[in-house]
């Protein structure tokens, strides 16, 4: 779950809709009370004893660090606010990239301008322009001038003008109606301009009857409504279409409530579809109205701001439900409705974020999203969706995390484990795993009541003796490593799934060191490093593992204890004979069911060409997530066979007459379809295949399945469209298949190795040098060799292919980590030494018994 948590604390904000902040002589005009309320005059006085106002009493409290009352707080911020400066004012816009403001408001003296608020935000800010003052302030100006049949002829033109130079002024990003306050989101049609001015011509002449000097206030229906559908026409018509925002939804006493629900709005988006409108507020208390209209309309988005500090944290979460419940994230943005006071600012911020974090790690829990998709949402509501709209321009660029802007990581896992065992109370222990230098998955079982005790403190954790990373498969530590330090094998939540029996769970960990920092010996924690480089050049994966696995009968009396699976004379690839026997049948059965239930549902599976081989082939997912669920699925699949009586190898070649075992690998490049992409990547693949062999054929026994003309890759290092006699095969666009892979390789440093020589393509733009073989390299003469780039044939053995690795270029070797690399080298080193000494009946015994 880190990477979201991190999305969500670092994400930058843009603010689609606020207000000036008042000057310092106005501080003391309006009650610090109204923060949390739409409330004023005598209603104000009750907000103290809301969930709104008490949580934010703590929030604040726990930022100023002083008492959590309400006076210890305002004589906190006194204190704040006395300091040289704008500390105080930044301090509350931290995390906020940008504001648009709406300086529309009465009380114009009263705040500072839109310009000043550049000094509190790392992007100039820029101005909402609310079209029913601009109407206002017309007719104001020229009633003091002219007399009011000069000013019926003349106001169509002005407000047309007026809105031109808005449209034009680089400064204005959109506009703002109000009509909500005024007559009602109910706008019916415009009327005609003989209509209009016959009904403005009335109205200024009942002001001028009463006496009132002055025009103060757009508040007549058939005027809105010409108002607002003149400004869409306008907006409408320019090269540059700059959103319209609605108030919609809750607001002061002034409102009337039953014309808010941006469903009155429907004729009205009808009537001008190419018209980029806003909903602001949440449209509260019809926000599932709000992302209704917003997935339906291509020109309607949804704000979901205003609520945060309003209301209770329950009902913010039941918000961001609600929103997307409907609505597309990338139709969803955020704002603070900040307005007075700073202090609306910051707890603003903090709220959304906390709220974000809670919802959206609860769906990645469930497998409702994955870390990448929940990331996306993030992105899109805080920043994406308003950058496009508005026509911004911003680079998204992480802000700073603070302590005070989300709550912390392990409150989160706390929901999520909670949550998790709600919908599997069967779930009694948690195998807390990793992946050690051999593919030997090691764990530790820690009973759930312990996990949740732990939750409460913090995050969960055992200690691992630091030879935890140079040990072989029977727990001889290699030489040059002794099991002195300790490392922190911590949970990484977001790889929670249940399995692979009734009554477990597994989570995949990482090594931290004592003082917290990521141990960058961690193979996880090497392919989490791996992508954030390869994302900071735009490069993100899909990854899809297809897994092969030999299911054998203990045989106390064959050479190897194993022998080949009874019943199973008319096993053939993708053969229905394969599918007849009851108990593979049965095994199969419950393979399904179990995987199902852990969340992991197959894109297909079926007979492999070994005797008792079966192919399964999961769902594509971003690579990290790919590998947790790969092992995960491979624990499922060898502990059921074992609850039959069976041995599920991965083992590469464990009879010599029959098909190999493999572990292939698809991978496509999330947008970079286009051959100025995939191919600099891939090439880069191809360019450092021989070291790449080290950690995907990275066992001794590996090299027996490296052979030619038996759909297995074949010994060249090549590749070609739809070609399985080739290493690399080219499915369509950036979706390739690695298959130069077995189940033997430390998935996590494999995947490594492959992205960090394609991002070293990327970077180089490396050519393709190897044109497309359509053929069996191995069937080819040297010349049509030559001809297609073929040169070189992968290593024999796992000695020949280390050596690749350990003289390959420092670049290649820098971006995975010298040091990984050098630790990997050893413990292969010397594994090797081991297998050698074994005849290969014994070394076979020793494999599959492990693998």
């Amino acid at each position: 779950m880190d990477d979201l948590i991190r999305a969500v604390r670092t994400t930058p904000i843009i603010d689609n809709h606020a207000h000036p902040l008042l000057i310092p002589s106005q501080h003391g005009k309006y009650d610090l009370l109204a923060i949390t309320t739409e409330a004023g005059g005598e209603a104000l006085k009750h907000t103290p004893s809301s969930l709104a106002h008490l949580r934010a009493v703590r929030q604040l409290a726990e930022i100023l660090h002083c008492p959590a009352t309400w006076e210890d707080v305002l004589q906190a911020i006194d204190v704040e606010k006395a300091k040289p400066g704008d500390v105080w004012a930044k301090r509350c816009l931290e995390g906020i990239e940008t504001i648009l403001v709406d300086d529309g408001l009465d009380g114009r003296d009263e705040v500072f301008d839109y310009v000043w608020h550049d000094r509190l935000t790392r992007s100039p800010c820029k101005r909402i322009v609310r079209i029913e003052k601009v109407a206002q302030e017309i007719l104001d100006e020229d009633l003091s001038e002219s007399d009011i049949s000069e000013v019926v002829a003349a106001f169509p033109r002005r407000f047309g003008e007026a809105l031109d130079k808005a449209i034009r002024d680089q400064e204005v990003v959109g506009f703002k109606s109000v009509i909500c306050y005024r007559s009602g989101l109910d706008i019916p049609p415009k009327p005609s301009l003989k209509e209009f001015s016959k009904e403005l011509q009335g109205t200024l002449q009942e002001l001028k009857a009463t006496g009132v000097s002055g025009f103060k206030r757009l508040d007549y229906r058939p005027l809105n409504a010409w108002v607002v559908h003149t400004a869409a026409e306008r907006i409408s018509d320019a090269a540059v279409k700059k959103p319209l925002q609605f108030h919609t939804g809750l607001g002061d006493n002034d409102i009337s409530l039953n014309t808010s629900s941006p469903s009155h709005l429907q004729e009205f988006i009808r009537a001008h579809p190419t018209l980029p409108i806003v909903l602001l507020h949440s449209s509260y208390p019809w926000t599932q109205e709000a992302g209704y209209l917003a997935s339906v309309y291509e020109n309607v988005y949804a704000d979901i701001g205003e609520v945060f500090p309003m209301i209770s944290k329950d009902g913010q979460e039941r918000i961001v439900r609600e929103i997307l419940e409907f609505c597309p994230s990338e139709k969803i943005l955020w704002s603070t409705d900040g307005h007075w006071f700073p202090e609306t600012y910051i707890l603003a911020v903090i709220q959304i974020r906390e709220a974000l974090e809670a919802v959206l790690s609860s769906y990645v829990a469930e497998n409702a999203l994955t870390v990448p998709q929940a990331i996306r949402i993030v992105e899109d509501i805080l920043f994406n969706t308003s950058n496009k709209i508005y026509d911004l321009k911003l680079p998204l660029q992480p802000m700073q995390s603070t302590s005070v802007t989300a709550s912390s990581t392990e409150g989160t896992d706390l929901a999520v484990v909670k949550s998790f065992l709600k919908a599997h109370p069967a779930v009694k222990f948690l195998r807390l795993q990793y992946l050690d230098y051999t593919a030997t998955l090691r764990l530790r079982l820690i009973p759930v009541k312990k996990v949740l005790s732990q939750l409460e403190e913090g995050p969960v954790f055992v200690g691992i003796t630091k030879a935890c990373l140079g040990l072989l498969q029977h727990d001889h530590i290699v030489p040059g490593i002794t099991a002195t330090g300790e490392y922190k094998l911590r949970a990484d939540f977001s790889s929670l799934r249940a399995g692979p029996s009734l009554e477990y769970a597994c989570v995949q960990g990482d090594f931290h060191d004592a003082d917290g920092s990521a141990v960058d010996l961690c193979p996880r924690s090497v392919l989490k490093r791996t992508l954030v480089k390869a994302k900071q050049h735009q490069l993100e994966f899909l990854v899809g593992f297809e897994i092969e696995i030999v299911f054998m009968s203990p045989d106390p009396d064959a050479d190897l204890r194993y022998s080949l699976l009874p019943n199973s004379a008319g096993h053939a690839w993708s053969s229905s004979n394969s599918l007849k026997d009851k108990r593979v049948l049965q095994i199969l059965s419950e393979i399904l069911s179990t995987l199902q239930i852990a969340g992991i549902d197959l894109e297909q599976f079926h007979p492999e060409g070994a005797i008792g081989q079966y192919e399964f082939v999961l769902p594509p997912l971003p690579a990290l997530d790919a590998v947790d669920q790969l092992l995960h699925a491979r624990e499922i699949i060898v502990s059921i066979a074992a609850e039959h009586g069976l041995r599920a190898t991965m083992v590469p070649k464990p009879f010599p007459e029959c098909p190999g075992t493999a572990c292939h690998a698809h991978m496509s490049i999330i947008g970079g379809e286009s051959k100025e992409v995939y191919e600099p990547f891939y090439a880069g693949v191809l360019k450092h295949l021989e070291a790449i062999s080290a950690f995907t054929y990275s066992n001794m026994t590996s090299y027996e399945r490296v052979l030619d003309g038996c759909w297995a890759g074949g010994r060249w290092i090549t590749w070609g469209t739809n070609n399985r006699e080739t290493p690399l095969r080219q499915a369509k666009g950036s979706h390739w298949e690695i298959r130069c892979l077995d189940g033997l390789a430390n998935m996590y440093l494999a995947l490594s190795a492959i992205i960090a020589a394609g991002l070293l393509g990327v970077m180089n733009q490396e050519q393709m040098s190897w044109k497309d073989c359509q053929a069996d390299p191995a069937r080819l003469s040297q010349k049509d060799k030559q001809e297609l780039g073929i040169t070189t044939a992968f290593p024999e053995s796992l000695m020949k292919a280390l050596s690749a690795l350990k003289r390959e270029d420092a670049a290649f070797k820098e971006l995975i980590g010298a040091d990984v690399v050098a630790r990997y080298c050893l413990v292969k080193d010397t594994e090797n030494a081991l297998l050698e000494a074994m005849t290969r009946t014994e070394r076979m015994r020793w494999v599959i018994d492990r693998y």
